[in-house]
């Protein structure tokens, strides 16, 4: 475990390398000691010092879902990040690549909550129940630590969390099978990935259940209003600059984005 210090000094390290768009060197590296309970406790740093700063919380994301990422970071269970208000951007603008630091994209759905959710004991039918609409997304990732990173790393990073655009048709939670909610994702005009919804711990309400009762035992409470992001159904696509990434999500309508 970290000393207090210890994780105030990793938090300075984050938020630098965010504002020089430069990723620092692991954390995992520079604090040998460090453990997942530490990174959790690093990312609530950096969060709390941008909301300090005037930025708005607006809901969370939560990765790791699938058990190929599970596999290849090493753990059994996935993680979560924050989103703020300044990660939101409209379907289909155009985003300076000089933004950030190494992105990438991924395709999931997007729960907006009517209704709060706290754990523990949350299960699939109280997500469906607690929640307004479903959107589709795309997730813009960065790494602010290099390459190769560990789960410590990763979740002292915000899980990766860097941007959100929304688009496509909301639909109510029981409007459709959301197991087989299915996307294309296209980078310019080639299909790079494509998966259903059923890959996010078999149903994509769950990642939202294992959210809320992961952050229920400290006390959070998943907020009306808040968007969560309930983890990616495909592998990561590389966003180069020039790159238009867009997903089709069939009946639900398309999201896209742009780097310049």
């Amino acid at each position: 475990m970290l000393t207090e210090k210890e994780r105030a000094q990793a938090a300075d390290i984050l938020m630098e390398a965010e504002r020089t768009r430069k990723p620092a060197l692991q954390l995992s590296k520079t604090f040998a000691n460090i453990e997942v309970e530490d990174s959790y406790a690093i990312q609530s740093e950096v969060t709390r010092r941008k909301i300090a700063q005037g930025r708005r919380l607006i809901g969370h994301k939560v990765g790791l879902t699938s058990k190929a990422m599970q596999a290849s970071s090493q753990i059994d269970e996935p993680d979560y990040g924050h989103l703020l208000d300044d990660m939101m951007l409209a379907d289909g603008a155009k985003v300076p690549h000089a933004n950030y630091c190494v992105p990438r994209v991924e395709p999931e759905l997007a729960f907006v909550l009517g209704s709060p959710l706290k754990g523990p004991g949350v299960g699939l039918l109280d997500v469906l129940r607690a929640t307004e609409y479903v959107v589709p997304a795309i997730e813009i990732i960065d790494a602010r630590v290099q390459n190769p990173r560990k789960i410590m790393d990763t979740v002292a990073d915000n899980g990766a969390a860097a941007g959100i655009i929304l688009g496509g048709r909301p639909v109510k939670p029981t409007e459709v099978d959301l197991r087989w909610v299915g996307a294309i994702f296209y980078r310019n005009s080639e299909i790079e990935e494509t998966g259903l919804a059923a890959g996010v711990l078999g149903h994509p309400a769950m990642g939202i259940a294992w959210l809320a009762n992961k952050v229920g035992r400290f006390g959070t409470v998943l907020e009306p209003g808040h968007i969560m992001l309930s983890g990616s159904f495909t592998r990561p696509v590389w966003a180069d600059k020039g790159d238009t990434l867009h997903a089709d999500f069939g009946p639900l309508g398309a999201v896209a984005v742009q780097f310049t």
